[in-house]
């Protein structure tokens, strides 16, 4: 849950204030559709949408965890680790416990650790052209040395098929249920992400076509699909709350 930046990466200029209501008017719907199927789900969120929206930060907060995606998406600096953990839990008035990194850098963990978070989800274990190569990090969940616990975006075992949104919206939607599924019943869980921002419209931005071959209310009847489909095999959990689970069993 982040400020709808990336046409700047292009080179399109959006006003500060479109910034926030993109994101915000795609969070309104994602929240309809949660509240239809009545699953709970993690907010990873910039302190500065969560000062734009307090109220609604407050409220979500209620039902579903939010945790950390930093100060604000455009730039990051380990400051922004404390500043953006005290912000929201000033706000929602629950303690954060988990951290993803602005577009998935590499963030120290024992700087996370110092901070007071104990789960970080900012790796991408797989390969993406001019992002990251990572596929010598391991696939699952793992304790990392510095005392964090490590919870990557799920990818397909074997051949480490990423099932982050950009794949979502690409591949036929059959071969995305199919990895899904494959990956739940090998690990036991799966961890998948998208952006608020994606089911807004779009079509007014001259963005790449990967980025919006599905957006609006093609993507949002697309997870609709997706989820009717995970709830015959999975429950939704917030992200905390599955560290917990796994925590207790052993």
């Amino acid at each position: 849950m982040e400020e709808f930046d990336i046409p700047c990466e292009y080179g399109i200029d959006v006003p500060e204030e479109k910034k926030f209501s993109v994101s915000f008017n795609g969070l309104e719907k994602i929240l309809s559709l949660l509240g239809k199927h009545n699953i709970k789900a993690t907010f990873f969120t910039t302190a500065s949408f969560a000062l734009k929206y307090p109220d609604t930060i407050k409220k979500l907060a209620e039902k579903h965890e939010i945790a950390s995606h930093g100060y604000c998406h455009t730039g990051f600096s380990d400051d922004d680790l404390r500043k953006s953990k005290e912000t929201l839990e000033k706000i929602c008035g629950s303690v954060v416990k988990g951290f993803r990194s602005p577009r998935l850098i590499k963030v120290d963990n024992e700087k996370l650790f110092e901070c007071g978070y104990t789960y970080n989800s900012s790796e991408n274990p797989t390969w993406i052209p001019g992002r990251y190569n990572n596929f010598t990090l391991p696939r699952t969940i793992y304790n990392t040395p510095e005392g964090i616990l490590s919870v990557p975006a799920s990818v397909s075992p074997l051949i480490r098929f990423p099932l982050f949104w950009i794949a979502f919206k690409n591949i036929p939607l059959p071969l995305y249920k199919f990895l899904s599924l494959w990956t739940l019943g090998n690990d036991g869980y799966l961890n998948i992400y998208f952006h608020p921002w994606e089911f807004s419209d779009l079509s007014g931005y001259a963005l790449p076509g990967f980025i919006k071959k599905k957006h609006g209310e093609a993507l949002l009847m697309r997870l609709d699909s997706l989820i009717q489909t995970l709830k015959k095999k999975a429950e939704f959990i917030p992200i905390a709350e599955f560290v917990q689970l796994r925590s207790q069993e052993r």
